[in-house]
């Protein structure tokens, strides 16, 4: 488990650092925008992340959002975080690949160096002649 995960904050408390009322959070997970973790006596536990998701969900709301759209941004925030480390990682193959491509083709021309032989002059008349 990351640290960022480990859920710590009672409600009050989480409320507290994500700036809202605690009856907001309650709001929240009815809505299944947030999902804190609950302890055995299923009293809600918060985590770190869910604290900045919190404080992401009042910052949408206080620039007029619905929960409605604040749920769906939060979704293509995810989609855009999921495709960007996808990118990344695509990318990180293509630069290995195009290395490997890079070294392959230096190999080769190495090669024709070793299997090059210089022509005497007298060869080169004997060319120009069979034309």
């Amino acid at each position: 488990m990351k640290p960022d995960e480990r859920a710590l904050y009672v409600i009050s408390v989480a409320a507290e650092l994500a700036g809202v009322h605690p009856q907001t959070l309650r709001i929240y997970e009815r809505k299944g925008l947030v999902a804190p973790a609950r302890t055995s006596g299923r009293s809600r536990r918060y985590s770190e992340r869910d604290i900045a998701l919190l404080r992401r969900i009042q910052e949408l709301t206080t620039d007029g959002v619905s929960l409605a759209g604040v749920q769906r941004v939060l979704e293509l925030e995810e989609e855009l975080y999921a495709a960007r480390e996808r990118i990344a990682k695509l990318e990180a193959r293509l630069e290995a690949f195009a290395r490997e491509v890079e070294e392959r083709v230096e190999a080769v021309h190495r090669e024709y160096k070793r299997e090059l032989v210089p022509l005497r002059s007298a060869s080169l008349a004997t060319i120009q002649t069979l034309r």
